[in-house]
């Protein structure tokens, strides 16, 4: 069997994409945690504060992740792979 280049190629830029996008997502997620967390405990919380749950922000951050990883993903292969 030959290993075409082309298909090498697809799988490292996959294999980025998803690395570069579960990474996002749990540094953001734990940074958007840590975040809601000092939020809550400092002596003046913000409405937002206190009204948003905390594992909404942790959502939110992780899916944050998710996209700004895949961009990075894209942003680095660009011009070698499209």
């Amino acid at each position: 069997m030959i290993n075409h280049p082309k298909k090498t190629k697809d799988f490292r830029f996959l294999f980025l994409l998803m690395f570069c996008a579960v990474s996002g997502a749990v540094l953001n997620g734990s940074a958007a945690f840590a975040e809601s967390t000092r939020c809550s405990q400092s002596e003046h919380p913000t409405t937002q504060c206190l009204t948003q749950s905390p594992v909404i922000q942790t959502i939110q951050g992780a899916f944050t992740g998710i996209v700004v990883g895949s961009a990075a993903a894209v942003g680095a292969v660009w011009r070698q792979h499209f």
